[in-house]
């Protein structure tokens, strides 16, 4: 079993920045590819970003240039920078992680989400 636990959201006005940090514990043996979801009231949850174990990232479109996903291995956590925020930000964010066990199939993982909400 894996918890995520999120942190970082708030309210933040057009243009300000907030990071989300996304911590992992529990049972595995290691942390395969880490990303962030959003998802805005009557909308369907997006993938805003990945990352990889060896540090390949990937983001959508409309986050390019102002969001940055980051992890450290150590503390098993995922960041996500968020820079030149906009009202289209403003949505609950969700961590995916999918674990590496020993023996055993891989597992995916979703945290709790956390609000954030970009006014103008």
């Amino acid at each position: 079993q894996v918890q995520l636990v999120e942190s970082g959201g708030g309210l933040v006005q057009a243009g300000g920045s907030l990071r989300l940090s996304c911590a992992a514990s529990g049972t595995f043996f290691s942390l395969d590819a880490m990303g962030w979801y959003r998802q805005a009231p009557g909308k369907q949850r997006e993938l805003v970003a990945t990352i990889t174990s060896g540090g390949t990232t990937m983001y959508v479109d409309s986050v390019k240039g102002r969001f940055t996903i980051s992890r450290d291995n150590a503390k098993n956590t995922a960041y996500l920078q968020m820079n030149s925020l906009e009202p289209e930000g403003t949505a609950v964010y969700y961590c995916k992680v999918v674990v590496r066990r020993r023996l055993g199939v891989p597992g995916t993982y979703w945290g709790q989400g956390t609000q954030v909400t970009v006014s103008s």
